[in-house]
């Protein structure tokens, strides 16, 4: 699918099909989304550049990420998709940016775009040239990535809570689900782990922009990839601490699973080390010998059951003096 967005008052979306290719050439924004071949082809032989292949986003070396070619730059970076789904996706996504036009090329749908699209019909900022619309879409994608990492951050001071006060915590249980914990934890540092590389390819992207686009953005544009740049930076400082949150939310779930266990198996040991003595004067009167001088005792039944009572009671208070119960 391919959306042109035409420069006027506002940004007019339209979505091209064959009847309207000529349109191409007018749009200040191309937006191919999932494009087939064939739309491929349109776009290349209207707008007379190479668009890059799915497989050409998804080198990873930086020659292959970010060149120029003639007066037109490609930039490709990762971005993240379905943030808030069981199973976020990212993938790489293209910046095409000629002096006339901004072509972006992605195969998924970050909440990034959606917002952005929806901002052109409300507010009014300055797109005379595409530099100035990748500007805003850059600046709506880090915004986005910032929520991102927001969210986490919030989700891992919920399972802190859940780990240390559970007393405190939203979501009250009797007892921590730890298993449920770890599933959680991981998930958010997956995400986590996924908008740090994003930010890491926009940490590249941002400068090469600034140095490679010359003359044609001016000074106020440079100011902005600036500030986007230091953000990239800020937030990046800010993943790194979420990652170094998780390992410590892991390790402190992991400990007091250990600790569970631990009391766990302290609980079968006081309880053996209680009915041991027991064991053993009921063990002796069991012996099946012909001769026992208490079996012929007519209270020795009690005085059995007594010593047994009192042989379980006499480590019970031990136990319990020191705290061991």
């Amino acid at each position: 699918m391919i959306i042109a967005y035409l420069s006027k008052e506002t940004l007019e979306a339209h979505k091209i099909g064959e009847h309207n290719l000529f349109l191409l050439k007018e749009a200040i924004w191309i937006d191919m989304l999932r494009p087939t071949r064939k739309e491929g082809l349109h776009v290349e032989q209207c707008l007379a550049l190479n668009i890059p292949t799915r497989e050409e986003m998804r080198e990873i070396e930086l020659s292959s990420r970010l060149y120029k070619n003639k007066d037109t730059l490609f930039m490709t970076a990762t971005m993240i998709a379905q943030s808030a789904s069981p199973d976020p996706k990212h993938d790489a996504i293209t910046f095409v940016l000629t002096k006339k036009q901004l072509i972006t090329i992605r195969y998924i749908e970050p909440q990034a775009f959606a917002l952005f699209a929806a901002y052109l019909h409300k507010a009014e900022f300055p797109h005379e040239h595409p530099y100035q619309v990748l500007i805003e879409l850059l600046d709506a994608t880090i915004d986005r990535l910032a929520d991102i990492l927001e969210t986490v951050s919030h989700h891992l001071e919920e399972y802190s809570k859940l780990i240390f006060r559970p007393e405190q915590a939203e979501q009250k249980r009797a007892r921590p689900d730890y298993q449920y914990l770890i599933q959680q934890i991981g998930a958010n540092a997956d995400l986590n782990t996924k908008a740090r590389e994003c930010l890491v390819t926009f940490s590249r992207l941002i400068p090469f922009f600034g140095q490679s686009g010359g003359s044609q953005i001016d000074e106020d544009g440079q100011a902005r990839l600036g500030t986007l740049s230091k953000d990239v930076g800020a937030l990046s400082d800010h993943a790194n601490f979420i990652s170094s949150k998780v390992n410590f939310l892991l390790d402190a779930t992991l400990g007091m699973i250990n600790i569970e266990q631990n009391a766990i198996i302290k609980i079968f040991s006081v309880a053996a080390v209680i009915f041991l003595p027991p064991t053993l004067i009921a063990s002796i009167y069991g012996m099946n010998f012909h001769y026992i001088p208490e079996l012929s005792f007519k209270g020795g039944y009690f005085l059995a059951i007594g010593l047994m009572f009192l042989s379980a009671l006499v480590p019970y208070k031990y136990f319990k003096r020191k705290k061991w119960l």
